[in-house]
């Protein structure tokens, strides 16, 4: 087995700098969706009702509830709680010795608090998948940081901590639960186009926000796209499994077609931190020898095996070769791929019925769990194989401790996993553990674990449904509104803005999906507009001088569906056609009867008076001279500069790194390290045991006088 520190580390830094992206993403956003002019101010959402602190904030966990403290309103605490987790995750993105388990607990708290306020806008999968990975890195980080000088001393396994492991492998069984749900929802949902395998004929076309490289995949011919769909129902459904093999060739082969996948879905389409995340997830799936950062560490020297060695690796060589076999078998039996060589494609279809998949779904949905069991306990019976061989009764005691702590967390949190897991086959659902379902219940509050089910429908197959808004000054002449992502104007290139989610525009991308009264918001959005509210004006073009009326509100507003279509190859400057469907919202002004009874009906009608404020304190006066500074920007812009900024130091960081290492003085007591014989290295390190201290560090072997 080979260690896990180095991809734990990875693992960190990765879910820092998502947490950075979701932060500063969120923090451009708060005026226009939750300021008190906003769409839906926060305020709302946070109203005493008569209970005890505690258990109004055990109820509604945020730490919102303290905004009043400070001089700030719910809207400026968000403010607040993006900034510092922003320049929190900034810190922990550069600075090893903030990789800690309070650093990425104030992470997941600030999250979570912004979720509790952020209502329709912040109700996205990818959201909850942060809040429980973030969770997770918690138990995941060290209480305290190795150097780098001392681990280049125990690479692989030694000087490795006994739990180190565990809660590490909760982070491959959510990685497991993701893609798996992902895979099978696509099939149990019926839908046609995924049961015909021509679902991304449609979906470069109609997912939210495409990029440029969407039109080019949009007119690939027929044929790759439904060879593309069976390459994701393999990578998703079939593969997933091979997260838990003890073969490690396997392992990784499942990690390159997962990152292969993540990565065309960034290039195609703009879903903002979620695939980046993703990839944070894989990391769970390597180990050190891959990433062979250490000297020697990829690289081992042939040595003579004994017998049973020999035939070990044999067997583990045909088993492997076995398994690639029965995929590559499964795929061409159950999608029928035949190669036309005249034609120069890939046919391609189901021959299974939908009946058969269900069946099938119930026969392997439990094993699938006793797979995480089985799994699990091995992660824990190697944890308390690493504790044995702890040297000293006190590392040995307190080793003991981070033991039980870890390992009771790791047992409890995966049962918590079970029942969200279980909702894609309700049968297994309902045969579950009672007491797994009471833990649930329990802390289900905290979005410890989810159930997901990404892309399960494919909508717009008869053309992409988009809401266009128009205003007006005399109800008879109309401008088109366009917003600064979204498709609206034909001749206007998809943008580019990942790892930016511009949350108004997702949800106009869901409103078009049905009747206006299904979003309640939208009514919202018309009255801001007619109000002239720059904080909601901004969300539509930061530039205010481009929109339309920016110099006096519009009179009237109203919003018309259209539907939408790639332009085909040929058309100049035009990269989108669109037809005129019907009426979305009706024309309305300020007072107007229609307007009045929609707030009234959705409760928009906010009289309350605001909770308590301060303008004049130095903490509010201090978040409103950082808006001023970095409202200028536009959101991708500011986010690719965190980027920029990250990478420029990384640079730096190489560069010095070698110059600090020679000008930093050795260890105390710690002398020139004798070479060692021929092949004494992997001796030693077998037989050096696992040592451990209350700090969580690890120390490296005494060298002899």
């Amino acid at each position: 087995m080979a260690g896990s520190r180095l991809p734990r580390q990875l693992f960190l830094q990765g879910v820092a700098g998502v947490f950075m992206f979701a932060f500063a993403s969120l923090y451009t956003q708060i005026p226009g969706l939750y300021g008190p002019e906003g769409i839906l101010p926060a305020r709302r959402m946070l109203r005493p009702q008569g209970k005890g602190h505690w258990q109004q904030l055990w109820e509604t966990p945020t730490l919102l509830w303290e905004a009043p403290r400070l001089g700030l309103d719910t809207a400026q605490g968000l403010e607040l709680l993006s900034l510092l987790g922003t320049v929190l995750a900034l810190g922990a993105l550069l600075l090893r010795p903030l990789r800690h388990p309070l650093v990425y607990l104030l992470l997941w708290a600030a999250y979570l608090s912004a979720c509790q306020v952020g209502q329709v806008f912040l109700y996205f999968q990818w959201d909850s998948l942060l809040l429980e990975t973030g969770f997770l890195t918690v138990l995941v980080a060290p209480l305290r940081q190795v150097p780098n000088r001392k681990q280049a001393h125990q690479g692989g396994l030694t000087g490795a901590l006994p739990h180190e492991g565990l809660p590490f492998w909760l982070v491959r069984w959510l990685l497991f639960r993701l893609m798996f749900a992902s895979g099978v929802v696509k099939l149990t949902s019926r839908c046609p186009t995924w049961w015909g395998l021509t679902a991304l004929t449609y979906h470069y076309e109609t997912q939210c926000l495409p990029t440029p490289a969407a039109w080019l995949a949009h007119h690939l011919p027929v044929w790759l796209h439904k060879l593309s769909v069976v390459a994701t129902f393999l990578i998703e459904i079939a593969v997933p499994p091979l997260f838990f093999a003890p073969i490690r060739r396997l392992r990784l082969a499942a990690f390159y077609t997962q990152v292969l996948l993540q990565i065309l879905i960034i290039i195609t389409g703009n879903y903002n931190f979620f695939n980046l995340l993703t990839l944070v997830l894989t990391t769970a799936l390597l180990d050190d020898q891959h990433l062979a950062a250490e000297p020697g560490l990829g690289r081992r020297k042939k040595v003579s095996t004994s017998w049973p060695k020999a035939l070990l690796a044999t067997l583990s060589l045909l088993l492997e070769l076995a398994i690639y076999g029965l995929l590559a078998y499964g795929t061409v039996h159950y999608f029928g791929l035949e190669v036309d060589w005249q034609q120069r494609t890939v046919h391609s279809k189901t021959t299974f019925t939908f009946h058969q998949f269900s069946q099938w779904l119930k026969t392997v949905t439990l094993p699938t769990v006793w797979l995480g069991v089985a799994s699990l306990a091995w992660e824990l019976l190697t944890a308390l194989w690493r504790w044995t061989q702890v040297r000293g009764w006190l590392p040995k005691l307190c080793a003991a401790v981070q033991l039980s702590i870890l390992g009771a967390a790791t047992v409890a949190l995966f049962l918590i996993s079970l029942v969200p897991y279980s909702y894609v086959e309700p049968e297994t659902h309902g045969r579950l553990w009672t007491g797994a379902h009471r833990l649930s219940g329990a802390v289900g509050h905290l979005q410890l674990a989810n159930s997901y089910g990404l892309f399960r429908r494919m909508t717009g197959l008869g053309g992409r449904p988009e809401v266009v808004l128009e205003g007006s000054y005399d109800g008879h002449h109309w401008t088109e509104i366009e917003f600064m992502y979204k498709p609206g104007n034909v001749s206007r290139p998809p943008p580019v803005v990942v790892p930016h989610q511009p949350r108004l525009d997702w949800q106009m991308w869901f409103a078009a999906l049905g009747p206006h009264t299904h979003s309640p918001w939208f009514t919202s959005l018309v009255l801001r507009l007619l109000q002239g509210k720059e904080p909601v004006i901004q969300l539509i073009q930061s530039n205010i001088t481009r929109y339309p009326f920016h110099k006096q509100p519009p009179t009237y507003v109203r919003a018309q569906r259209y539907k939408y279509w790639f332009s085909q190859p040929g058309e100049q400057s035009r990269w989108w056609r669109r037809q005129w469907v019907e009426e979305f919202f009706p024309p309305v002004s300020l007072g107007d009867p229609t307007l009045e009874m929609l707030l009234r009906q959705f409760g928009l009608q906010d009289k309350s008076p605001p909770r308590a404020r301060n303008p004049s304190s130095a903490l509010a006066q201090a978040l409103h001279w950082v808006r001023t500074q970095l409202s200028p920007m536009e959101p991708p812009t500011l986010l690719w500069g965190l980027l920029g900024a990250v990478g420029a130091v990384r640079v730096m960081q190489a560069l010095l790194a070698p110059w600090s290492f020679r000008s930093s003085p050795p260890d105390r007591g710690e002398k020139p390290k004798p070479a060692l014989k021929k092949n004494s290295g992997a001796a030693s390190e077998q037989a050096n045991p696992a040592t451990t201290n209350c700090s969580s560090s690890s120390r490296p072997p005494r060298q002899k006088k």
